[in-house]
């Protein structure tokens, strides 16, 4: 099966690093494919790894075949057996390219294609977002799709009793808003001078802290949600459980896409996709599997399963 990751890594070791905030620009430490390589992967992964076996010789990672193989099995045993397997998928960033505000997102027609063949398929194909359920669905436009909104918040009984503590808090900081229910964003991608806003959400974070709420900074984002235990991690925990699937993949572009990444730690299949950028938490790039650098190429992969 041919794959056009712009890197393939074995990441175990480092799917176990706490959270951390958006609060500094992200270098990926592990640097991307050059064109040649990028063309070998779409031709032929297993050509291209033993290339790289050969030249190994000459280069400090010794890894990097043994990486790519496990990788393209991993994946290759993914759609040998579709209908014992899910694939689920974070929504911004990942299927919508990330735009300046969350209401000018749209999912790519060739991405809603896409995910149809997909749902027919494989045994479950979901979409855990940080948008709400109904939001999410609305994007995406796909029916035979389960969608989970809020992290995963909409699964858990305990977090709708937050709802009204949660709005009397975002109400009384001087940002605009986005409401998503169970939880709120306060986004500074626009902000004239971002240093400013992220030094006045920082302390915004620290008043949440003090009320009982968990902050979490994200793309050029502070989110705050109910003190629940559930996240998408949590999420993707209960899809799979219900579904009593045993195989999965998970795509994702940001800080919480790691609690989802853990969630495949133990299954008989799990492939982490993290869908990079400028912005993209090294800790995601580092804990994935297969590295993509837009949803566009994400797509790219998606339609080899």
């Amino acid at each position: 099966m041919d794959v056009p990751p712009d890197r393939v890594r074995d990441g175990a070791d480092d799917r176990d690093d706490p959270d951390r905030s958006e609060r500094r620009r992200h270098r990926r430490p592990l640097g991307e494919a050059g064109k040649q390589d990028q063309q070998r992967h779409d031709h032929d992964p297993a050509a291209y790894a033993e290339e790289r076996t050969e030249e190994a010789r000459d280069e400090p990672d010794q890894n990097e075949h043994s990486r790519i193989v496990r990788a393209v099995s991993e994946l290759d045993r993914l759609a040998e057996a579709p209908e014992r397997a899910a694939i689920v998928l974070d929504v911004d960033g990942t299927l919508a390219p990330i735009v300046s505000r969350p209401e000018q997102a749209s999912v790519p027609e060739e991405t809603r294609r896409e995910l149809e063949r997909l749902a027919g398929r494989y045994a479950l194909v979901a979409c855990v977002s940080g948008r709400t359920g109904d939001d999410a669905r609305r994007l995406v436009g796909v029916d035979g799709l389960r969608y989970v909104g809020s992290h995963g918040l909409e699964l858990s009984p305990d977090a709708p009793r937050w709802r009204d503590e949660i709005h009397r808090f975002a109400a009384g900081v001087e940002w605009p808003v986005e409401d998503k229910g169970l939880t709120v964003s306060f986004h500074y991608r626009e902000a004239q001078d971002e240093d400013a806003a992220l030094e006045y959400l920082e302390e915004v974070a620290e008043r949440a802290r003090a009320a009982g709420l968990v902050p979490r900074f994200g793309r050029k984002v502070l989110e705050i949600r109910p003190p629940v235990d559930a996240d998408k991690g949590t999420a993707v925990t209960t899809l799979l459980e219900e579904a009593k699937l045993r195989r999965a993949l998970y795509a994702g572009d940001d800080t919480t896409d790691l609690d989802a990444f853990r969630a495949l730690d133990g299954l008989d299949v799990g492939v982490r996709i993290a869908v990079s950028s400028d912005e993209a938490p090294q800790e995601l790039v580092r804990a994935a599997d297969v590295v993509v650098s837009s949803p566009a190429q994400l797509l790219t992969l998606l339609a080899r399963l």
